[in-house]
Order: structure tokens, then C-alpha cells, then sequence
């Protein structure tokens, strides 16, 4: 079995920043430390895109001192929040596309993962945060999807392309979702992990099945009426694992800093 770990929008800042009061360079180092103890075999780890808040150099270069020593292969996504020109001066090596996509598609055992840039850009633009998948990266995907021989496959994105009942976020979501799920409805056997919303969640839309994973940092808010999509709250971090079986897919989300956490072998009841 294998097993590939997830953060998602870790919005790194410059130095000295704080979102809502948290620091999110230390709460990404605590649930890295959380995950690599307890999956330091892990085969991959997933970076579900918003690396940086504000798209800013030395972001990035706090997020390449956290990863370069973890004991696996760090694959970095594209988010709303982040820039690819300044991703790119310091990720020089990222994998990416003949127009300049930050993409990649791996095989582990009978799985085939691929991870796609649902930025609208280039570069980050602040007055439009939606996501947008163009006919190029349309095309890697279905190339992707039709040459897997037979695995199952993860796709990950970091806008989710269908509405969550999350009011703000959804006016955000990635432009044209319905003809992205119709394509891999089309190809099928293959579970879709997002980003974006800062939150816990699972369900499938038009039979594609998919899940996401709250931040490190700060998280969303169940509001199902409020147009904010700012809203936020100081919620512990977390991080995902899926594990890789020979029947499909199974998805968890671990929380990190969960205060006077106890763990129980058992209980006991009277009466």
C-alpha cells in the first residue's frame, strides 16, 4: 500500500506577517513535524496550491528551507494566492508545461497521480481570485487520464470546480467546473482532491468523487450565506493522507495542536 500526504494553502508571508494573528510559517512547520512523525514513509507529499499569500519571494523561500530535508518527494501546486514568475525563481527545478503550467503526473503501483495549475494568470491577480483551467491544461489532463493503462487515478486541484454551499467561496470557484467533472466523469475510476476552501469536507459531484483538507494555517468558516469569502477562524491545522490500495482510494485528514489532546485504549461504562 502506498501513501501520499497533503497540505493544502499553507499562505506563507514575509517575515513578521501574521494572518488573523497566526503565523503561518510556524503553524506549517508544527503540522509538517505532526506528519513526518507519524508518516516519515510516506511515498509523496502534495502541496494543494496558495504556498504563498501575497505571491511573495521570501515566502517561497521559507517554504524551500521547511521542505528541502523531509524524507520524500515534494510536489508544489499553484493556488489562487501565489505567483508563477516568483514561484519559479526559486522552484527553478518545478515541474512544468511546454505554456508554462506548474503540473505533473506520477505513477505509484496501480495509482496515477496528477496534479494541475488552476491559477488564472500569469501572474496572481488580487481582484479575482476564481480559478481557470485553459484548453492546454485541459489537454494535459485527458492525455493523462487515457494513457494511466488501467490505474486508478488522483487528480488534484487547488479550486474546486463545483459549489460547496460555502456562499463566499463558491464565487470563487474554478471557472467552467461542470465541463472539467465532465471529463472525468468520462474517464472515470479516479478520485478528485481539491484545495482552496480551508476546510474539511467530501462528497462527489456529476459521480466524481473528491475530498478536501483544511489548512495548516488559518481555516474556513461554515457560513452558508455570508458573500465574504474572507471569512476565517483560528481552528487547529491539519493535514491529509490518502492511502493508495488495490481497490481505490481511502482519504484522512489528521488535525495538528488540538489542546489537552488525550488518546484512550479503551472504556468504561456503569450501570
Amino acid at each position: 500500500m502506498h501513501k501520499i500526504l497533503f497540505l493544502s494553502d499553507l499562505h506563507l508571508c514575509a517575515a513578521g506577517e501574521t494572518i488573523i494573528g497566526l503565523n503561518p510559517s510556524a503553524r506549517t512547520k508544527a503540522v509538517l513535524d505532526a506528519a513526518i512523525a507519524d508518516h516519515a514513509d510516506a511515498d509523496a507529499m502534495i502541496l494543494l496550491g496558495d504556498l504563498a499569500h501575497r505571491g511573495e519571494h521570501e515566502a517561497y523561500r521559507d517554504l524551500q528551507r521547511q521542505i528541502t530535508d523531509l524524507p520524500m518527494p515534494v510536489i508544489p501546486m499553484m493556488g489562487n494566492h501565489d505567483r508563477r514568475d516568483v514561484f519559479l525563481q526559486v522552484f527553478t527545478d518545478a515541474p512544468k508545461t511546454a505554456e508554462g503550467h506548474i503540473q505533473h503526473v506520477f505513477d505509484l503501483g496501480n495509482t496515477r497521480i496528477i496534479t494541475l495549475d488552476s491559477l488564472d494568470g500569469p501572474p496572481y491577480v488580487d481582484t479575482d481570485h476564481a480559478g481557470k483551467i485553459c484548453p492546454a491544461r485541459m489537454a494535459f489532463l485527458d492525455t493523462a487520464l487515457a494513457a494511466r493503462d488501467g490505474r486508478q487515478a488522483i487528480v488534484c486541484i487547488h479550486h474546486p470546480p463545483f459549489d460547496t454551499g460555502i456562499a463566499g467561496m463558491d464565487k470563487i470557484k474554478l471557472t467552467d467546473g461542470d465541463g472539467f467533472l465532465d471529463t472525468l466523469a468520462q474517464h472515470g475510476n479516479l478520485h478528485l482532491i481539491c484545495g482552496h476552501i480551508h476546510r474539511t469536507m467530501s462528497g462527489f459531484a456529476r459521480g466524481v468523487p473528491w475530498s478536501m483538507f483544511k489548512s495548516p494555517c488559518h481555516q474556513g468558516v461554515l457560513d452558508l450565506q455570508s458573500p465574504n469569502s474572507h471569512l476565517s477562524s483560528n481552528e487547529p491545522g491539519a493535514y491529509g493522507i490518502a492511502l493508495l490500495t488495490q481497490n481505490g482510494v481511502v482519504v484522512h485528514s489528521e488535525d495538528v495542536g488540538l489542546q489537552d489532546r488525550q488518546l484512550f485504549g479503551g472504556y468504561t461504562t456503569k450501570g
